[in-house]
């Protein structure tokens, strides 16, 4: 039966504790962000909420074999805009606050002594800075300093085995972020593994010695390279499993026994169970099983050069079976901005393919994953560059006759909602309608009102958006709400009542304008919600809207 009993918002992140008695999970009250940590015994289904404190988000920070009934938990309790690192007893619900934070820390590392002996901080010029101490009495030294053109692509992965060096991703001296060994004693660096273009992503480290044994590249797809021959012909069977692109999720205490996950692009996640010792695998289950019963679309790696000529990556999901083209097409702009679209199964890109429409997604420049120099590309480019790389892009698919010209859609959440409300005030020729889900429309307001904690990352959003107090003018030329007498496209705007991010205001601001104008636009609050949609029903509803709103104006299907 199930494990948790939540019919609200539905658990998004959850994992074991060490003990192997507890499932830790984290939840929030309607969107607000404020995530709660609590610990749920399968066996008992008793659930019970750890940091019952109001107006605190928890961040957890490690755990530990060698510690199975202990977490270490970020608490921003003293101060909403700093997380102290606390020490949790899972089986009594104690917390002993055991670092606080000097007031620019914005992650912990722990030894594994769990011993918090690493801090990241963010400084004033856009930069971080990796603290290190010896034990938890000595006084905080700064090791390494990134600046502001390395501070997004850099940071720390963990101690080593034995404490003495760490693991980093590190761009310092090269474009894309490569993992390196770190010897504080010394300061020197260690190259493990590099790509001239693409940054590393993950990294898969031993549970027991804490060495690192592959790194993931994120290029088109996932491609791990080995450190540690044990697992070379490992990685070699697994790859032969499934078409998809994998990732180690768990290992017994033994390590005879891991729990592969695959993702592919036509179908939910598929877990395997792989033996070492016979270098086979068994499939568990599919996470998503109904799926099989649809043809689902493939998603193909595309790239084309920007007007001035930036290799621009992305990709392109088209209606299965054969179809005449062009076809109607959606531009799907990915969040963040300092994210990246990847290979896989996505569940926006099958709906629209299933309604009949080409989805193109594009990792326009100040996306993350290509480096540092394709991210800081991105700067102070919002509705500039940014911009310009997502109509080259629909430029490309019209050229290749892939998108009718008169049936274009740009849409997205977040960055991806403040740029279909740019489409349709910079470019509205360009697009026949736009659809923004909590974009904000005014970047003057969006950084004025960040939440708190997020306070010590304020000159990231300086440096890579712009400074209200000292552009002012700047930022206004950049904000969607200061150009709504453009706007001649109809528009669908949606919004989380509760999002601590995007504030509501956002949305109303632009919706007032259109109003005001005439202009043709359908607007969704929900009150239950916050930066994005995650009650069924309210989910349900909003892709109703939109499926029906775009098959209005491009022309494809969609259900009552």
């Amino acid at each position: 039966g199930p494990v948790t009993r939540d019919e609200v918002r539905g658990i998004r992140v959850y994992f074991w504790a060490e003990d192997n008695r507890h499932v830790i999970y984290l939840q929030d009250q309607g969107g607000d962000e404020n995530w709660r940590l609590h610990a749920v015994d399968p066996s008992t289904g008793e659930d019970r909420d750890l940091t019952p404190f109001e107006g605190v988000q928890a961040q957890p920070i490690e755990r530990s074999r060698r510690f199975p009934d202990t977490l270490l938990v970020g608490l921003n309790k003293e101060s909403p805009e700093l997380h102290d690192a606390y020490k949790l007893t899972l089986s009594t619900g104690d917390f002993e606050l055991i670092t606080e934070n000097p007031g620019n820390v914005v992650g912990w590392v722990a030894d594994h002594d769990f011993r918090v002996r690493g801090a990241l901080t963010s400084t004033p010029e856009g930069g971080s800075d990796l603290l290190l101490r010896g034990n938890m009495e000595d006084d905080w030294k700064t090791a390494i300093s990134w600046g502001k053109e390395d501070a997004l692509t850099s940071g720390p992965v963990g101690f080593t085995g034995d404490g003495e060096k760490m693991y980093l991703l590190d761009s310092r001296g090269a474009n894309a972020a490569r993992l390196v060994a770190f010897d504080p004693a010394s300061g020197e660096t260690g190259v493990l593994v590099e790509d001239p273009r693409y940054d590393v992503g993950d990294v898969m480290v031993h549970p027991e010695t804490h060495e690192a044994q592959a790194a993931a590249v994120g290029r088109a797809r996932t491609e791990w390279i080995v450190l540690d021959d044990a697992i070379q012909e490992d990685f070699e069977s697994i790859q032969g499993l499934n078409r998809g692109d994998f990732a180690v999720t768990s290992r017994d205490r033994a390590d005879e026994r891991w729990i592969v996950a695959f993702t592919t692009d036509d179908g939910g996640a598929s877990y395997f169970s792989y033996d070492r010792g016979t270098k086979t695998g068994t499939h568990l289950f599919d996470a998503r099983p109904d799926l099989a019963e649809y043809t689902l679309a493939r998603m193909e790696p595309i790239s084309f050069t920007s007007r001035d000529g930036l290799v621009v990556e992305g990709y392109l999901t088209l209606p299965p079976g054969d179809m005449d083209h062009p076809v109607p097409m959606v531009l799907n702009v990915h969040g963040g901005p300092w994210a990246r679209d990847g290979w896989g199964y996505d569940p926006e890109a099958q709906w629209l393919a299933n309604r009949g429409y080409a989805c193109l997604q594009v990792n326009y420049r100040g996306s993350t994953g290509y480096g540092k120099d394709f991210l800081n590309a991105g700067n102070k480019e919002w509705a500039g560059t940014m911009h310009e790389d997502l109509v080259d892009a629909v430029r490309w698919a019209v050229d290749g006759g892939i998108a009718d010209p008169e049936r274009v859609a740009i849409y997205g959440g977040s960055y991806g909602g403040y740029a279909a409300l740019v489409g349709a005030t910079f470019t509205p020729d360009l697009f026949r309608c736009a659809v923004d889900i909590v974009g904000p429309s005014n970047l003057i307001t969006l950084i004025n009102s960040i939440p708190p904690y997020w306070k010590p990352l304020l000159s990231i959003f300086h440096e890579r958006v712009g400074n209200p107090e000292t552009e002012e003018d700047f930022l206004k030329s950049r904000s969607p709400l200061f150009f709504v007498d453009n706007i001649e496209i109809p528009m669908l705007v949606a919004q989380g009542a509760n999002d601590p991010r995007v504030k509501q205001a956002e949305a109303e601001q632009v919706v007032a304008a259109m109003r005001e104008k005439g202009i043709e636009h359908e607007y969704m609050l929900f009150e239950d919600e916050g930066h994005g949609f995650a009650r069924p029903e309210n989910r349900l509803k909003f892709y109703a809207a939109a499926e029906k709103f775009l098959a209005g104006h491009l022309g494809g299907r969609y259900e009552e």
